[in-house]
């Protein structure tokens, strides 16, 4: 295929590694995410503010005392 030419590859986000562990006042590191119970322990889960979800097997934990996203209706 003529003219196509290379794809523009899209600018990486960083992602600050500090903000998923804490010390805490005994000197120990803790995690501040939860992982995942499918892929075990090393991956950890994003919290977004009604789930948690996990980008690698696509487990989802929805939060307390939110509702569920409505399914949208079937195209007949």
């Amino acid at each position: 295929m003529a003219g196509e030419g290379k794809k523009q590859k899209k600018p990486q986000k960083y992602v600050p590694k500090y903000k998923y562990y804490k010390v805490d006042a005994a000197g120990k590191v803790v995690r501040t995410l939860k992982n995942c119970p499918r892929c075990g322990a090393g991956t950890m889960m994003a919290s977004h503010k009604d789930r948690e979800y996990c980008g690698r097997c696509h487990y989802t934990v929805f939060k307390e005392g939110q509702a569920k996203p409505a399914a949208s209706p079937a195209k007949a």
